[in-house]
């Protein structure tokens, strides 16, 4: 039976953090065995908000040695920069000549983005969905893990895919939305009312994956938590709730089992015990991705590897998809 293909990419802005090691990269181990599967640095994004270009360079090898770190197989996946595969910008080019203005209106992602950057409201930032989909059907991907924030987005590829293949034939796969088994939803350490999130302004709020131990110690010790001190769980109690469900991912217990664990003991036991935790955890994590960002020769040549890989299959749609339209070729 052949493999499905799923496309996943992250926009290399903030810090990944034990949110992201909970949520999706958790599935990543057990998604490489069972499908032909993409991973893009989706670096062309990050150009939607104004970036410092150094910073970006830095944060795009960041992220791209902490994928491998994390478990992403190089051998096992394709695991590529975006920009390094140019066919990703051309066929958006492509689908923009297809893409309504009406439906880039409709974004409610581009109405939010627009009032947090209200001082760079720019082409790219409304065009942007185009580029995601031309991400998507340049790999023929058969499955796309979404956020509820992405879901718009997929529909207006979903409609591209209509559209084109019912003026030119069977050009594009129509892609689906892949629902991967859900991490526990970890919310911030600090406010515990909203998800943690990697583009935070405010540190106290997430441990990142590259936390040093004592970094991880403190934040832990002064997150937020409930007026009371017995540890039990109950969704009203947001802050201890966020704690056990931290440690629960962290330790593959179960609430009734940590309950008992920490029966009569303070909430101060139960952060230092998932403190501890955490820190053993991304120990291994760490320590791989200080050997990658030391090795720089070969992280890169793991890059280019990914990119080959990657354009093998993008030229064959491109190519397909210049036929189409019509452009001359030789």
């Amino acid at each position: 039976m052949t493999k499905k293909t799923i496309l996943s990419a992250s926009v290399p802005t903030g810090v990944l953090t034990v949110g992201n090691y909970i949520g999706a990269i958790a599935n990543w181990s057990a998604m490489q065995e069972k499908y032909n599967c993409l991973y893009a640095v989706a670096d062309l994004h990050a150009w939607t908000v104004h970036q410092d270009p150094e910073m970006l360079r830095k944060r795009s090898l960041s992220f791209y040695a902490q994928y491998i770190a994390l478990g992403l197989d190089p051998e096992k996946n394709i695991l590529f920069m975006q920009s390094h595969v140019k066919e990703h910008a051309e066929l958006a080019w492509i689908l923009s000549c297809f893409t309504s203005t009406g439906a880039l209106n409709r974004m409610t992602q581009f109405k939010d983005k627009s009032q947090q950057h209200a001082k760079n409201i720019n082409a790219g930032l409304y065009t942007y969905p185009v580029l995601m989909a031309a991400d998507i059907l340049l790999y023929q991907a058969n499955l796309v893990p979404v956020g509820e924030d992405q879901k718009q987005h997929l529909e207006l590829t979903r409609d591209l895919v209509e559209n084109l293949n019912g003026k030119f034939g069977d050009v594009f796969t129509m892609p689906d939305p892949f629902i991967p088994k859900l991490g526990a939803r970890i919310m911030s350490l600090q406010d515990p009312e909203k998800k943690m999130s990697k583009s935070d302004e405010n540190e106290k709020n997430f441990v990142s994956i590259l936390d040093d131990p004592k970094k991880i110690m403190k934040k832990v010790k002064s997150a937020v938590t409930d007026s009371g001190s017995e540890i039990r769980y109950d969704e009203n109690n947001k802050g201890i709730a966020n704690l056990m469900t931290l440690y629960s991912a962290f330790s593959g217990k179960d609430m009734p089992t940590i309950e008992a664990e920490f029966d009569g003991k303070m909430y101060g036991h139960l952060k230092v015990a998932l403190g501890e935790l955490i820190c053993e955890t991304l120990a291994p994590v760490q320590e791989k991705y200080h050997d990658l960002i030391a090795n720089k020769d070969h992280l890169h040549e793991l890059m280019r590897s990914g990119a080959e890989k990657a354009r093998e299959r993008a030229t064959k749609t491109l190519a397909s998809v210049y036929d189409k339209v019509g452009f001359y070729r030789v």
